[in-house]
């Protein structure tokens, strides 16, 4: 299937009127109902999306305008769809939900190839795609499976956590598998070896989501009080770092290079984070007021895609944020707004909410207080 709207006019009459105009970003994508997940297709420029409603929707994005087209839509699950993710080779879809059922979609016609009803005895809220054998689901109680396509079943099912899991991740070996969680700690078990090897110390709010920094080196868990906590990789027990983001809660994470990571918040602002030396870079863009329910990154890397309450998928331009360096000297400018970091952020070319910016803007008292800290503060590795 072509990207959409790629093909060229036939006739060379009025050719010049008709061409689509091309955009920096693809166009949004407008639901009927709120998106909680999406995922981008490993190779080709296509995005899927889940629904509080259940339903599940794979579109073709293209930067030509008008360019973005449904392929199909699917209304499996009876309940909300949660997460949504491709298999590594592209091929199949896995969705799980509300319901506590997962289900598996082939990505050329959204036929539902596999189901597993009654996967969990509580809601599904989250899902790891391993390898082409293996991938992982966690639910509302707390509860950590992964299953086997070759067995259809699952091998490892362990309760750990007293909260629902809200985000997994695995190392390049695929041997440990981490899981955040609403009760505040990070989950650390052995694929290799079936096995639950520890839990981190608890940490203020629910733990949120995770991501893997640094080569591997680092693992950085977002947090419901917008902290971004950081463990090293081996001490899982204890954070080595932890950093407060200007943001009311940090519910969503992607990592976009080793060293920045963009952060979805309720307030609706997706901000760039560096980590170690930890720093907000700015903003790539914004849900107006809307809370941020996932964000995704494209296969080439230059498109970010973020979902929120306003029914809309949005694509942002990140290519400039792999070209970033963050100097180890603080230089914080006075006045609290966020930098923009695309011409669609508050602040960039495109901004014409100005009237608007007071809401991102630092508290008057934190900056002074932050001045003060300024000449003595330092960041500790």
């Amino acid at each position: 299937q072509s990207g959409g709207g790629s093909e060229e006019p036939r006739s060379q009459e009025g050719a010049e009127e008709k061409e689509p105009k091309l955009r920096d970003t693809p166009e949004d994508i407008s639901f009927e109902a709120s998106a909680n997940t999406i995922a981008f297709h490993p190779s080709r420029d296509v995005i899927a999306a889940g629904d509080v409603d259940g339903d599940v929707y794979l579109y073709s994005y293209s930067c030509l305008e008008g360019g973005n087209q449904e392929l199909w839509s699917s209304g499996h699950h009876l309940k909300s769809c949660r997460e949504v993710s491709f298999s590594h080779d592209g091929q199949k879809l896995f969705t799980v939900s509300k319901d506590k059922s997962i289900h598996i979609l082939s990505v050329e016609e959204g036929r539902l190839v596999t189901r597993v009803p009654k996967a969990h005895s509580s809601a599904l809220n989250s899902l790891l795609v391993i390898d082409e054998h293996l991938f992982a689901t966690g639910d509302d109680n707390g509860m950590l499976k992964v299953w086997d396509l070759r067995k259809g079943t699952a091998f490892m099912e362990m309760q750990q956590h007293e909260e629902y899991i809200s985000g997994m991740a695995i190392d390049e070996n695929k041997k440990l598998l981490l899981t955040t969680s609403g009760d505040g700690t990070m989950g650390v078990f052995n694929l290799k070896r079936h096995r639950f090897e520890l839990q981190s110390e608890s940490q203020n709010g629910d733990l949120t989501s995770i991501a893997l920094m640094k080569r591997g080196k680092k693992v950085a868990c977002g947090s419901s009080d917008g902290t971004i906590y950081l463990f090293n990789w081996n001490g899982f027990g204890a954070t080595s770092d932890r950093f407060a983001v200007k943001a009311e809660s940090i519910d969503c994470m992607v990592p976009v290079t080793e060293n920045v990571l963009c952060t979805g918040s309720i307030d609706g602002v997706i901000r760039a984070v560096n980590i170690l030396p930890n720093r907000v870079i700015g903003s790539v863009g914004q849900h107006l007021g809307e809370p941020i329910e996932q964000l995704a990154k494209s296969h080439t890397g230059q498109l970010l895609a973020s979902c929120g309450h306003d029914q809309k998928v949005k694509f942002w331009d990140i290519s400039s944020l792999s070209s970033i360096v963050v100097d180890d000297y603080r230089k914080r400018k006075k006045g609290g707004q966020l930098k923009a970091l695309s011409r669609k952020a508050f602040g960039g070319g495109d901004d014409f909410f100005a009237d608007l910016r007071e809401e991102i803007e630092a508290p008057k008292e934190e900056e002074e207080e932050k001045e003060k800290e300024d000449s003595d503060e330092s960041d500790s590795d």
